[in-house]
């Protein structure tokens, strides 16, 4: 399909921005054909693309604060982007923004292990956070199934967890300070080397705000002491209810294992085709882990296999060495990956109380029946944290619409039992439109407010997170035609 062509105003607009930004920034740091820009015109959810104006990779602070000021006066909707690995469209521009990326941005600025913290800018990705000190014997505990690819930027604006949060915390719990930039330039700090900041806590405000208050170019993150040992098991039933009755149980137990991760047949299948993981054949698989001293490892097992065996499991292995405990994580951080292998998917990202796991695993199964479409489950069981891998052909008319329809009614489906339109992806498009299912009127209003104040012509992100119905007035607030 041939997009339309821009008017002489549109492009005369955008070359005196191009100009104006090609002024304060390197060369290679302004991006504005289309060839080049459509690199950047989706994210992870691919489904949805749009080019945008231009794009730009500023390296420092003080590059990202002049940009702003310059889209501010144009009045240019600038999108932040870290590594576009959101898979609720949260870097999805719009074809008059300005995208703001921020991988150029990857130093570590400072580490303090004695107050067990590390300064990093917001363009270096999770894994390599870790790997920043993990000769020194810390680790930064936030590990999205993306680790190796996302940004910290990302992760502090949708605020991520990833397998071993069940323990350790999401984002939030894990960050300490940040500095960001305001739409119109102004640089502000907020929290620090410390753990608890005085008077109003912005930084809670922040994380998990998906780049509609600022762009954070600098965070301070906790760091924590390598634990001793770690061990993870495998435990797979026959029902997939059976075995979210076992997280259930567990949690119950009071045991507090660093993980419980799940996934159904369908996943296992996959996987194993593609990590040769050697998981089991089984209806439902747990990969439960703990970890501390040989003694405390060999305690908290013992609860949790005396658990699992009350639910009849078809296999129960405990990893015997290093090995083959790290081929039992590839298999499930491979588990994105693989699926996307074989088919066209769209993965939510609702979270339910642990105790609903067996009716809402159940109500899924039914739900994709009715509307004729394979899901295939992947998630985060300890706390809860569904990731349905909604299966679709993108080239199909009408596959992507059904699809999106299954996820609606999947999302509900946790809203209804006590949980959440999202754990750890975000709303970026994908879920702006179910905010009313989960929000009262008045509690959208107050979070829009809070906007109003860090974003006054609502320019940053613009057309994520609300209803748009919602916002109209708000997106044209002091924003002259172009």
């Amino acid at each position: 399909m041939e997009m339309p062509v821009p008017s002489p105003k549109v492009l005369a607009k955008k070359a005196r921005v191009v100009s104006r930004l090609s002024q304060i920034l390197p060369r290679d740091a302004v991006i504005s054909t289309p060839e080049e820009t459509r690199a950047y015109e989706c994210d992870g959810l691919t489904a949805y693309t749009c080019p945008p104006l231009c794009v730009v990779l500023p390296s420092t602070t003080e590059e990202v604060s002049e940009v702003l000021k310059i889209c501010h006066a144009e009045s240019v909707p600038v999108v932040p982007r870290g590594s576009g690995t959101s898979l609720a469209g949260g870097a999805l521009p719009t074809a008059d923004s300005v995208v703001l990326g921020v991988a150029k941005m990857n130093d570590v600025l400072d580490v303090d292990y004695d107050n067990r913290t590390i300064k990093v800018q917001t363009g270096r990705t999770n894994l390599s956070v870790t790997g920043a000190v993990e000769d020194d014997g810390f680790f930064y505990a936030p590990d999205p199934s993306s680790q190796l690819a996302c940004a910290i930027a990302g992760n502090i604006a949708m605020n991520s967890g990833g397998a071993h949060c069940l323990k350790y915390g999401v984002t939030t719990n894990n960050l300490l300070g940040v500095k960001m930039v305001l739409m119109d330039g102004t640089v502000v700090d907020i929290g620090g080397a410390h753990m608890d900041a005085a008077q109003y806590d912005w930084l809670g405000v922040i994380c998990g705000s998906e780049g509609q208050l600022g762009i954070v170019t600098e965070a301070t993150l906790r760091i924590l002491p390598k634990p001793e040992g770690a061990r993870p098991i495998l435990i797979g039933y026959d029902s997939a209810e059976v075995a979210g009755q076992c997280v259930s149980d567990i949690i119950k137990a009071g045991v507090l294992p660093v993980a419980i991760e799940y996934m159904d047949r369908k996943v296992i299948e996959v996987v194993e085709k593609h990590a040769n993981a050697g998981y089991p054949q089984c209806q439902a698989l747990l990969i439960v882990e703990v970890e501390g001293s040989p003694a405390e490892i060999d305690d908290q097992l013992g609860v949790i296999k005396q658990i699992a065996h009350k639910h009849h499991p078809v296999e129960l292995r405990e990893a015997k060495d290093a090995g083959e405990a790290a081929r039992i994580w590839l298999g499930r951080k491979s588990a994105f990956g693989a699926m996307g292998q074989i088919n066209d998917y769209m993965c939510l990202d609702g979270t339910v109380p642990v105790s609903e796991l067996p009716y809402v695993l159940k109500r899924t199964g039914e739900l994709a029946d009715q509307f004729g479409l394979e899901v295939g489950n992947v998630f985060h069981a300890g706390d809860g944290n569904m990731h349905p891998l909604i299966l679709f052909d993108a080239n199909k008319p009408g596959d992507l619409e059904t699809c999106e329809a299954l996820g609606a009614e999947i999302l509900k489906l946790c809203v209804e039992v006590g949980g959440c339109l999202s754990g750890e992806h975000g709303v970026g498009i994908e879920k702006r439109d179910l905010m009313d299912v989960q929000f009262a009127p008045a509690d959208l209003e107050a979070q829009m407010s809070v906007k109003d104040v860090f974003d006054p012509a609502w320019l940053l992100n613009p057309a994520k997170v609300f209803p748009l119905d919602v916002t109209a007035s708000r997106r044209v607030l002091q924003r002259p035609a172009a």
